[in-house]
């Protein structure tokens, strides 16, 4: 069984341990930066969610593999940039960092042209860090009901806590706003806290070094 395989398996089964709704509880396999035949294993083992940084790099990568096996569902999870949309609505299914109305709106467009539903979460900046996207705090209202009102199809929040902070905290945090506003979903938790994060609810986590290895 190859490396990714046997890494992921564990990861369940630590989920398993975790939570009782662990069925529930999607694994995004992120696999920005990892060559193909990293990947193609977890793909043929029959995992279906993975998780790209930069839409230029996703096209090169899955744009192949995506024609052949169409349940796969491939999330973006870096910042989107305007300018980008199109290809991002092309091929994506979820867009986990809605972080701007400016942004809203063109996705809401490209999705009209291209007749097409994403999946979409806004990414809180929890910690207002300026080197990190996602909207303030104080602005998560105003996007929220513009982005309902341009029909776009927000199903949850998401975050990154920052690194030198207990991450229970921002998690927790995450999960009271998600309920105030009514959302189902939650995406948080990456390799080195997803326990931290499922115990807060956590509905998709984000995993990379925990499947595929170390970055080089």
């Amino acid at each position: 069984m190859h490396n990714s395989v046997q890494n992921l398996i564990n990861i369940k089964n630590k989920i398993k341990e975790t939570s009782q709704s662990y069925n529930a509880i999607k694994i995004i396999a992120v696999s920005k930066t990892f060559p193909l035949e990293k990947i193609i294993p977890l793909v043929d083992y029959g995992h279906l969610d993975y998780g790209e940084n930069k839409v230029q790099e996703a096209m090169e990568k899955w744009s192949e593999i995506k024609a052949k096996k169409l349940d796969i569902k491939l999330h973006l999870i870096g910042r989107l940039q305007t300018n980008k949309v199109k290809l991002a609505v092309t091929l994506f299914d979820y867009i986990h960092s809605l972080d701007s109305l400016k942004l809203a709106k063109k996705i809401a467009d490209e999705e009209l042209k291209q007749s097409k539903k994403l999946k979409i979460f806004i990414q809180v900046n929890l910690g207002n860090e300026e080197q990190k996207s996602g909207i303030q705090l104080d602005q998560l209202d105003e996007l929220y009901q513009c982005a309902i009102s341009l029909n776009l199809d927000v199903i949850g929040l998401m975050c990154i806590p920052p690194e030198s902070e207990d991450p229970s905290i921002h998690f927790e945090k995450l999960k009271l706003l998600n309920e105030r506003l009514g959302l189902k979903e939650l995406s948080m938790g990456m390799s080195t806290d997803f326990i931290k994060a499922i115990e807060n609810q956590a509905t998709y986590i984000r995993i990379g070094s925990n499947i595929f290895g170390s970055r080089s």
